[in-house]
């Protein structure tokens, strides 16, 4: 891909490689979830809590991590079952896969995408990944599949591991996702899941990850080092007038005191949160 410093919107492809995005996509499906309470905090943080209090969803940028923290705790008082990590790298598309999956689902709490739910495929993360032509590594430790350009990695840790260890650090999680020139080594975005992460959450999550259809990002916000990795076509004219419209649309006064406006009676008003504790992965 030749180098540009246009902000321009191109296509670009693998999603793996194309950069984190805007983050609308995610954010926009959170606040437009019913039910959910969304807070806004320390003046850059965003957390949404689920109708039924056991899901907790932080967007909190000067964290470790930064990106997404997804929490689940059946006993919303208790400790979390499982968390999911995305950080602050991770292509949105991929998040929000995760996220919309997860939203559709609570309601009668993933019956729907269980063995004889509408939503049921029978896929797994490693049926994903093989139908998209990716290789399963042998006598690797963790045990890893790759993609055919090797550069995006879906590792398994083996081996026994307290699940309180994956809860308090990610790095320890039983599954982890990864891209960039050296996937393994350097990676440029990493995903972590624990051990009670839903499978279909991580399915919808793979299947995200290995879609060969091209994204939309800004030519400028390109990371360098994915530049000469990733093939990039610019935008049809139809598509330039949709992501104009779109932009204009997130822009506008109307927009603007929409997402101000409290949520409906059902659930919590937006507020700022004052400064406490602020522990985050």
């Amino acid at each position: 891909m030749p180098t540009t410093d246009q902000d321009v919107d191109v296509l670009i492809a693998p999603v793996y490689l194309a950069g984190p995005g805007t983050g609308h996509a995610v954010f926009n499906a959170l606040d437009s979830a019913a039910g959910w309470n969304k807070v806004l905090a320390f003046g850059s943080d965003t957390y949404y809590t689920s109708p039924c209090q056991r899901v907790r969803i932080a967007n909190a940028v000067e964290s470790h991590y930064g990106g997404w923290t997804i929490s689940y705790a059946e006993d919303p008082l208790g400790v979390p079952d499982w968390i999911t990590t995305f950080d602050r790298d991770t292509p949105q598309e991929i998040v929000a896969a995760f996220t919309d999956t997860l939203v559709a689902g609570l309601p009668n709490h993933f019956a729907d995408y269980l063995s004889g739910g509408e939503h049921h495929t029978g896929h797994t993360p490693a049926t994903v990944l093989t139908s998209r032509q990716w290789e399963a590594v042998r006598g690797t430790r963790p045990f890893r599949t790759v993609s055919p350009d090797g550069h995006a990695a879906f590792r398994i840790r083996s081996g026994w591991l307290h699940e309180y260890d994956e809860l308090l650090d990610p790095a320890k999680s039983t599954w982890r996702m990864s891209a960039g020139p050296d996937p393994i080594a350097t990676p440029s975005w990493q995903a972590y899941f624990s051990r009670g992460t839903p499978e279909h959450l991580m399915t919808a999550a793979a299947k995200a990850l290995t879609d060969p259809r091209p994204v939309v990002r800004s030519a400028f916000l390109l990371p360098d080092r994915h530049r000469s990795l990733v093939k990039t076509q610019p935008l049809r004219p139809d598509q330039a007038r949709s992501r104009s419209t779109a932009a204009l649309a997130r822009s506008s006064p109307t927009h603007a005191v929409h997402q101000s406006q409290p949520a409906p009676a059902a659930s919590a008003p937006v507020t700022p949160v004052m400064a406490g504790s602020r522990r985050q992965r």
